[in-house]
This record gives structure tokens, sequence and C-alpha cells, in this order.
């Protein structure tokens, strides 16, 4: 079965959903092009978009309205050639209004799985729950008699517990979008000893299609970007606790002074505590949960989270894509204050910043804001200057700022070594891309 064949008939399982949402939209557009084509001319095409929630969909529905439209008046010059037959089509105005008609017209909004039977490709985005995805392919499995590929999102469950636990038989391999899915241009391709090259093939040319860089993982539990990330959150939580420990911080005090050490010193878009609140409290957890069965001689649990969770501190955004109140507070997205456990309440960063900024110390005097950093063509030369000004400081904030470096850096070979990642070059990638960092944790940065 060719390129064409396996999208002409499509299922996105958990299509409401914040990843769900996003692998639709790409794959819609896409089967939308590919209809339009002259040599297409007369096929059916159809993208199932299956959830639990009618209200669900109907946001979904919305929310892809809207995209398609942005997307096309991005490219009015390769519309108005996909419609140059269609003569009553002159402005672009009402170019524009055919393509969001004709992509929204291949899209299904359903309710039960029986919409999956004669589907030949399938994308699942639904909750991280193995049981849950087994239970799904299976039922998929048994009733369809298209053999379909199966491209799961999952960031954190084996790829070959789902493929024999539904015995798939080499049709299903991790299809990992980073978020959001439109916007992002990393994937993680993970596929395992038994995965047909059809199967690998095709997803290769899915992601070169939709202009997607694919990092390979090997097929363990987290892959490299939970791999990764889990762990380094757990460092700056730990690191949080220490300072409460040995040093008098009080809660929101570490969380503020972490999470600033690791954003502004550590030159990243966000500090440890926001990128956790922005994935979800209970999210992160949840990961923890799937990755620690699969781990020998680590245990990958917080307490705290722990805590956080069962006090309902959850982070995670809204439906309309806001910031939910997590570890930290948001005011228009932006950080303004940090949870206290003692109070249950937050208190705001003005009431201590000051106390906290004095015990971190001045920051190196070459020290730029990640945007202006990431996106400058000497950037080389920026973080060459900036670390080794680092190295050389012995403030407060400087120390806490190398230990996590290291430890980060640490994290990076430990997935290299333990055959996770397949080269070192491929970790730097996965954070590069995936988390928009300024640069790979595996460097000579500092040693």
């Amino acid at each position: 079965m060719n390129y064409l064949d396996r999208l002409q008939h499509v299922t996105v399982l958990g299509a409401a959903g914040k990843m769900g949402s996003g692998i639709l939209l790409l794959t819609a557009v896409e089967v939308a092009d590919l209809m339009l084509l002259p040599e297409n001319k007369g096929k059916s095409f159809v993208v199932n978009t299956m959830d639990l929630s009618n209200d669900a969909l109907a946001g979904v529905m919305r929310y892809l309205r809207v995209q398609v439209r942005k997307l096309a008046e991005k490219k009015t010059v390769r519309l108005r050639e996909l419609y140059k037959d269609n003569k009553q089509l002159i402005e672009n105005g009402d170019i524009i209004d055919q393509y969001v008609f004709d992509v929204m017209n291949v899209v299904r909004p359903v309710t039960t799985i029986d919409s999956a039977y004669q589907s030949t490709l399938i994308f699942e985005a639904v909750s991280e729950n193995a049981d849950l995805k087994i239970k799904l392919f299976k039922q998929i499995d048994t009733n369809n008699a298209n053999e379909p590929l199966y491209f799961t999102n999952t960031s954190s469950v084996p790829i070959h517990h789902l493929e024999e636990n539904a015995n798939l038989k080499g049709r299903i391999l991790g299809f990992h979008f980073y978020n959001p899915p439109a916007v992002q241009k990393l994937v993680e391709l993970i596929v395992t000893d038994h995965t047909e090259s059809e199967t690998e093939a095709f997803a290769r040319e899915y992601a070169k299609k939709l202009r997607k860089k694919i990092v390979p993982s090997n097929d363990f539990a987290g892959f490299i970007g939970n791999g990764h990330f889990m762990r380094d959150g757990l460092y700056g939580i730990h690191e949080a606790e220490r300072l409460m420990k040995e040093d008098g911080f009080t809660f929101p005090e570490a969380v503020y002074t972490i999470d600033k050490i690791s954003r502004e010193f550590l030159i990243r878009p966000m500090g440890i505590f926001q990128l956790v609140d922005y994935v979800g409290l209970d999210v992160c957890s949840f990961i923890m949960q799937v990755m620690n069965p699969y781990l020998s001689n680590e245990d990958l649990h917080s307490q705290l989270l722990d805590k956080m969770n069962e006090l309902g501190v959850k982070g995670g955004q809204f439906s309309d894509g806001s910031q939910k109140d997590g570890f930290l507070q948001y005011e228009k997205g932006r950080p303004v204050g940090a949870y206290d456990l003692a109070a249950k309440e937050y208190v705001l960063f003005s009431d201590i910043q000051e106390k906290c900024d004095r015990k971190i110390g001045p920051a190196p005097g070459s020290l730029k804001p990640w945007k202006l950093v990431n996106f400058d063509k000497e950037k080389g030369d920026l973080l060459n200057t900036y670390f080794a000004e680092l190295n050389q400081s012995d403030s407060f904030g400087a120390n806490l700022a190398k230990n996590y470096h290291l430890n980060s850096k640490k994290i990076g070979l430990k997935l290299v070594e333990t055959g996770v990642a397949k080269s070192e070059d491929d970790v730097n990638m996965v954070l590069l891309t995936g988390f928009y960092h300024a640069y790979g944790p595996i460097n000579n940065y500092l040693d």
C-alpha cells in the first residue's frame, strides 16, 4: 500500500486533546492537499476525528476551522495553482474559503470506535495509559481487515509493549510529536525489532511532507525527550528541597530561586518549574509512574509532586491554551508568584524577589536573555564567553547553575550510555528542537 493509499482513510484517536488536535490539523491538511491534486480527482478521503465527548469534538472543529484559515492565508500562491481549473474562484478570499471548506469536508467527527474499522492509518493520542492504548488497538485490529498502521504519540510507553500486547506484528511505531504539533518541528521516531520496513518508510515520508525533523530514539521507556526532562525536573525539585533543608529557604523562595537559575543562568526559554507547570504536575507524575517499571536501579518519583497533586495544584492549560497555576502563579501567561505549601496559597514574587536575588548574587556580565542568544548568528561565541565567566564565578547562584548544568549533561550522557539515544547529537537535537534550548546538554562549556 503506497503513501496515497494509506492516507485515504485515517482515524485520529483522542483528536480533541492538546496533542490530538494538532495531529488532526496536520493530517487533515496533508490529506486535503493530496485530494486536490488533479491526478486524485474522484478519489475519496476521510479523516475520522474521534473523541468521547461531542462538546470536545465541537471545540476541536472550531479550532480546526480557525487554524486551517490561518494556514490558507499563508499559502495563497500554492492554492491558486491547486484551484486554477475552477474559474469561479478569482479573489484570494474566495480561494481561501473554498480551501477551508475542502479541508473541513474530509473531517468526520465521531464518538464511536467503529469508524476506525475501515481505516488504513491510525494516529493515537489518548492519555499515557498503556492498557487503554492496547485495548483500543486490539479492538480496531480485530475488526479491521485493512491491516492499518498504528502511529502512537506516546512519550513514555515502550512501543514493543504495545506491539506485543496488541499483537500488531510490526505495524506500530512511536511517532512522538512535540507540543504544539503544528508548530514544533521535532518528531521522535521509535521502532521496534519487528517494525516492518513499510511502516517506517511511510513514517519518514509523512514526516518529510510535514517538514518535520526526525530524531530516532531506541525503544526505552520515556525515550530521549522525557528521559531527559523527567530527570531534569526531578533534579530541580530536589534542589529546591535541599535549599529548604540546608539553607533555610521557604518553599516559595526555593521554587523562585531554582526556577530563576534554570531559566536565566542556564539561558532556557522556561525555568524548570514553569516547564513542569506547562506540561502539568499530574502529567509529569503519571509519566514517571509509566517509566518506573522499566527502569533498574532508579526511582523516578517525587513526594513533593504527590503532595501538590493531592492539593489539586496541577498546572496544565485551560481549554483556551492559557496557563493554569501550578508551582507558580500566572498572570497573562507570566509567572508572578510561587505556591506556599505551608499556607496553601500563593506568595507573590514581589514579596520574596529582593531577598532571593540578593542571595543568588549577580549573574555574569555577559549574560543575555534566551531569546537574544538563541536567535543570534553568533550564538556559539556568546555561549562560550558566558560559560567561561560563569565558570569563574563563585556566587551562590553561579554554583547552583553550574551544578544544574553538569547534571543536565550527566543525564544526556547516560541516555547514550544506556542505549536510549543512538548518539550525543540526537540527545542535543531533541533538547534544541523539542525544548527550544539554546544549546544541547552534552557540550564542553563546563567540565
